[in-house]
């Protein structure tokens, strides 16, 4: 069994983060921002009742032209921001995986 030490720095009788940190807190930070969005951009889309769309104005096109402009950039926006929040998913579990002493505080 290995043992989990941090290389912690003492400057001054100050304890310094490692430098591996800024990379999981620039991580975890954009996980949280692409959720909230992922989040509204999926209520954003229109269901079969209209959805949250209508609340916003998004309610007064028609049907015969299949899907709106404005539904088609919805849909490319909603993958590009899922698209961001799964690779940094997978950031943060290969930084866990290969540096665990870093995330144990």
């Amino acid at each position: 069994m290995r043992e989990s030490r941090a290389r912690w720095v003492r400057i001054h009788g100050v304890t310094v983060v490692p430098l591996l940190t800024w990379p999981i807190l620039t991580l975890s930070i954009i996980l949280i921002l692409t959720s909230v969005a992922l989040a509204l951009f999926i209520l954003l889309h229109k269901g079969r009742g209209g959805g949250m769309s209508d609340l916003f104005g998004g309610g007064t096109t028609t049907n015969m032209g299949g899907t709106s402009v404005a539904e088609r950039n919805l849909d490319r926006i909603t993958i590009v921001v899922g698209l961001i929040w799964l690779i940094s998913i997978f950031g943060l579990l290969t930084l866990y995986r290969y540096f665990p002493e870093v995330g144990a505080f």
